[in-house]
């Protein structure tokens, strides 16, 4: 039988799964990262100019504040890097983690069948834990009562476009890279990829636009080329955080703002008010589009979306775009060539309408895929179970999968402040695992996972990246009132109704 070296797998040493570590300390966790550090998409998926797209104080611990969280600035990659690094050593949690230890398998060993529920610690293992450990061709087993799947929907494994037969990168004459492969440059080895070089990126979220404006910074000067903009799926892209004068985060982010928004498990009167809200939704989003198209040359580029702002916010894909993004643009040294086929021939890229654009690099920012590095690990059947029965991962409280017994998920369903919603889950999961409250039966958790991803269906059209940005309130509601907590967190109901809520609401 494989040894037994704690209660406690977490798998993952990014954001979420330190986040978990901390909350479960006092079982001392096994931390597996298959990396050399900590910090996840942060260390492995960003750029140079990588930067996070809110101020500090809206991405911290509850019980750990930046030093200078007042500042308006964004913080660098680097930056939250030095942040994530001094909470770990501040709380002890690098003791738990195991460098160099890539999980390549999980395997159930006590017989369980799906759904199949009793206590998360039951006093003898219920998974068996298959660790490559530096990249050897030996793995190590070890067994676990209950594990905490950390690994994130992002990085690791890239999205790769499907290309007809003679017209994919072998028929290219250049270079073709993920913009995974393009993280792992330095500034140096990066600028000489892209200067006076004629690139094409491949996207439109904010991997590429942050890639398309570095290619532009470093083709400067008259020998400088342009670098083309591949758009297939237009989004909303905001400069800052306020509208027409007034702060963002009063249209989605305070209690009241969020009173407008469809929420899961609510009561037939709540479903009435927001039937008769539904136009006050379409006005806030309008009123935002119209600050936007007056700040932005979205029209003058054809960037404009067709679809309404509030599709976005309510799939997490909202982002900021750079400060000097547009005056790249009109200098020349962006393009955008809207597409939604596309194929290589000898010298570059070909399109659906017959235009042919040459290249010297192309770079994919087509995004991860999460789902494959999860089901990688996952055995069957309970592979098979991950997305049942609707095409995303049912979470309750955005950690518990019904059919998968003893495991946890953190990191998955995403919110407007990610590190806050895995501090809050890990919390949640936290007492579970130490029964201070019980899980309802499978049948009720998927009832409500399935009422969450009806919500998700009908508020944005993109719902698969299975975001709870316009109801994040709620969820925290729900998570506190089953821990046994205060759900409202404020200290007058003027602050309840208009203040955003942050991490440090949630300090207990």
């Amino acid at each position: 039988m494989a040894p037994v070296i704690s209660k406690i797998a977490i798998i993952g040493a990014g954001v979420s799964g330190i986040a978990a570590a901390k909350q479960l300390a006092h079982h001392n966790p096994v931390v597996f990262e298959a990396s050399d550090t900590i910090g996840g998409v942060w260390s492995h998926c960003s750029y140079s100019s990588t930067k996070l797209q809110s101020p500090r104080c809206d991405y911290e611990f509850s019980d750990f504040p930046w030093p200078d969280r007042d500042s308006a600035s964004f913080p660098s990659h680097l930056e939250i890097l030095d942040y994530l690094h001094s909470y770990a050593e501040h709380f002890d949690v690098l003791k738990c983690v195991r460098f160099n230890s890539k999980v390549v398998g999980l395997r159930l060993i006590d017989g369980r069948l799906p759904g199949e529920y009793s206590s998360l610690l039951p006093g003898q293992p219920v998974w068996e834990v298959a660790v490559q450990t530096n990249g050897s061709e030996t793995i190590q087993l070890y067994a676990f009562e209950f594990v905490v799947v950390c690994i994130g929907k992002y990085g690791d494994i890239p999205i790769i476009p499907v290309f007809p037969k003679n017209k994919g990168p072998e028929i290219f004459e250049g270079k073709v890279l993920h913009s995974l492969d393009y993280c792992k440059l330095d500034k140096e080895a990066s600028t000489n990829l892209l200067k006076d070089k004629k690139v094409a990126v491949i996207g439109y979220k904010k991997s590429a636009i942050d890639l398309a404006l570095e290619c532009a910074e470093a083709n400067q000067g008259p020998e400088g080329k342009a670098c083309t903009m591949v758009v297939r799926t237009l989004h909303w892209t905001v400069p800052h955080y306020w509208v027409w004068g007034l702060p963002f985060f009063l249209f989605y982010s305070t209690r009241s703002s969020q009173f407008l928004h469809e929420r899961p498990n609510q009561s037939f009167l709540r479903s009435l008010l927001c039937s008769l809200f539904s136009p006050m939704r379409l006005v806030v989003s309008k009123f935002i589009e119209s600050y936007l198209l007056h700040k932005l040359p979205l029209e003058k580029y054809g960037l404009k979306p067709d679809h309404p702002f509030v599709e976005d916010y309510a799939s997490c894909q909202m982002a900021i775009m750079p400060e000097n993004f547009f005056s790249e643009a009109d200098k020349g040294k962006i393009v955008f060539k809207r597409s939604s086929k596309w194929w290589f021939w000898e010298k570059g890229i070909e399109f659906d309408d017959k235009e042919k654009i040459e290249a010297d690099v192309v770079v994919l920012a087509t995004g991860y895929d999460g789902k494959k590095k999860l089901k990688a690990i996952m055995p069957e059947p309970f592979r098979s179970l991950l997305e049942y029965p609707s095409g995303l991962m049912p979470l309750y409280r955005g950690t518990i999968h019904p059919l998968i017994p003893n495991m946890g998920f953190v990191g998955y369903v995403e919110s407007v402040a990610n590190l806050h919603s895995s501090e809050l889950r890990s919390i949640w999961l936290a007492r579970l695992v130490d029964d201070k409250f019980k899980l309802p039966g499978v049948t009720e958790m998927l009832e409500r996972t399935l009422k969450e991803m009806e919500v998700m269906k009908r508020t944005t059209r993109f719902y698969k990246r299975h975001c709870i940005s316009t109801y994040s309130i709620n969820h925290s509601d729900e998570i506190c009132e089953e821990m046994g907590w205060t759900s409202w967190r404020k200290n007058s109901w003027f602050s309840e109704a208009f203040s955003p809520y942050g991490s440090r609401d949630y300090l207990n």
